[in-house]
């Protein structure tokens, strides 16, 4: 029996996805900034990324432990809006680094606090993504978490654009000069509304609760990495935060080598790669309505370019040349026809979109000037709806375990920091340069387009079937 969604817990949730992008894309913009501030080689400047998501995974391993030692699960013990509002809080003690981050340009201090900051999103990401899952029909799990990431990527395309534009304020293009104390402001409001959404959050509509099973195997690790989707889901997250977090990262270096482009040039083009997440997610999530079929088909034509208009508004109001962005919408045209290719499947997502980014960061390899940059940002798109599409088919048939499931996948996505790290690494001229270091992605995408293929067999033969309307998760 199909389960409806309660529209406005739904959307009180997905309220919280939209700091995660925040903070995510904005990163890149300061990768670069602090690189030339403090004269950081390319892989000392990925530590930013290091640092940020290997938060998540000490976050789950604390959650792990604790959980462990009370012998109960900590979100079924104190709730789901309980935890969402202390992972808010947690954040929110981490922006308040960004003063002396900043005033006395340590970059030790800056990591230390985005590793706060990513702490409390890794309690956040825990309790957000089995929620907006099951907060309705099962078999749209991965259309909910499109149309939550969505969300996530007006936060990562205004990011990059309100940091980039806090640091350099009106200087042209070309400017070097770098005003680091300017961090803070963002940064400070950003901390203030944390701690406001944490108290709307603890009296929301939110379930609390998603079911009553015991929960004496939850924190049964050993016993939940028994199921394969887990085990394989759990390196695909690893991958696909990695290729998706490294390809943005790596980009202002990218751009400033092969196009001079200099760090204050660099925020729309960032903010597009992270808009064209929220193009796809967006696509996507149209099937996510409870509407005709027809309007369903509209809204996938029509959603993807609302969100590139999005992205064009928020960057033309910032002073950026926009008509250099239009060719791009021929990319979005051909992401519309590989959605509807897929027809909403995650296995046939993962397969066809990492397909398309395999080609698209080749192009990016082999090509140069602006179509290589084109390139790079269009493995935006087709990075757009993986996570939804592996997060639901890591925890697919958990069950009683499905918390302890979601709190290893999420511990995976310390892959965006290790793998740009890596690429960071083998960008020096000494080995592969920044321009081939690209073919890491490129490896990262051909494990997710096997994990896709192989995970329908395995679930098959737990008898778990992704196209009905009977939950996934609880077979």
């Amino acid at each position: 029996m199909n389960k409806k969604t309660n529209i406005g817990a739904f959307s009180t949730l997905i309220s919280i996805f939209f700091f995660w992008g925040f903070v995510a894309a904005s990163n890149d913009i300061l990768i670069p900034v602090f690189k030339k501030a403090l004269n950081l080689s390319q892989m000392e400047s990925q530590l930013i990324s290091l640092a940020f998501y290997i938060a998540y995974t000490v976050g789950s391993l604390l959650y792990f432990g604790i959980s462990s030692f009370i012998k109960k699960d900590i979100l079924n013990l104190i709730g789901y809006r309980n935890g969402l509002s202390l992972g808010l809080i947690i954040s929110a003690l981490g922006t308040l680094l960004f003063i002396p981050a900043s005033n006395n340009e340590s970059f030790p201090l800056l990591i230390s606090g985005l590793f706060i900051v990513g702490l409390g999103f890794s309690l956040q990401q825990i309790a957000a993504n089995p929620l907006a899952i099951q907060m309705g029909d099962p078999s749209k799990g991965n259309m909910r978490l499109s149309l939550a990431g969505g969300i996530n990527n007006v936060g990562t395309t205004i990011g990059p654009v309100i940091v980039s534009f806090a640091i350099f304020g009106s200087l042209s293009s070309g400017s070097t000069n770098l005003n680091l104390q300017a961090v803070q402001t963002p940064y400070l409001f950003l901390g203030a509304a944390f701690v406001v959404a944490a108290v709307f959050f603890k009296f929301s509509s939110v379930p609390d609760r998603l079911n009553e099973e015991k929960e004496s195997s939850r924190n049964n690790i050993v016993q939940t990495l028994k199921y394969p989707q887990v085990l394989l889901g759990m390196i695909a997250i690893f991958l696909y935060v990695g290729v998706e977090v490294s390809t943005a990262s790596n980009l202002p270096e990218f751009m400033k080598q092969e196009l001079a482009t200099q760090e204050s040039g660099v925020a729309p083009f960032v903010s597009l790669f992270w808009a064209s997440l929220m193009i796809g997610r967006w696509t996507s999530a149209a099937g996510a309505f409870n509407i005709s079929k027809n309007w369903k088909s509209i809204l996938g034509l029509v959603l993807p370019f609302v969100a590139f208009g999005i992205f064009f508004f928020v960057n033309w109001i910032a002073g950026n040349e926009m008509e250099q962005f239009f060719p791009y919408t021929s990319l979005v045209v051909l992401l519309i026809f590989a959605d509807k290719l897929s027809k909403g499947n995650p296995v046939s997502q993962i397969m066809i979109y990492s397909g398309i980014g395999i080609l698209a960061l080749i192009i990016g390899i082999f090509s140069g000037g602006i179509i290589s940059v084109f390139a790079f940002i269009a493995v935006g798109l087709f990075c757009s709806t993986l996570w939804p599409c592996i997060f639901t088919l890591g925890i697919a048939g958990l069950k009683e375990k499905t918390n302890t499931g979601s709190s290893l996948l999420i511990m995976m996505i310390m892959g965006g920091g290790f793998i740009s790290t890596l690429q960071g690494a083998l960008a020096h001229d000494d080995l592969l340069g920044i321009q081939h270091s690209y073919w890491v992605g490129v490896l990262c995408f051909v494990y997710l387009f096997f994990f896709a293929f192989i995970i329908n067999k395995k679930l098959k033969e737990q008898g778990v079937d992704l196209n009905t309307s009977t939950d996934p998760l609880a077979h």
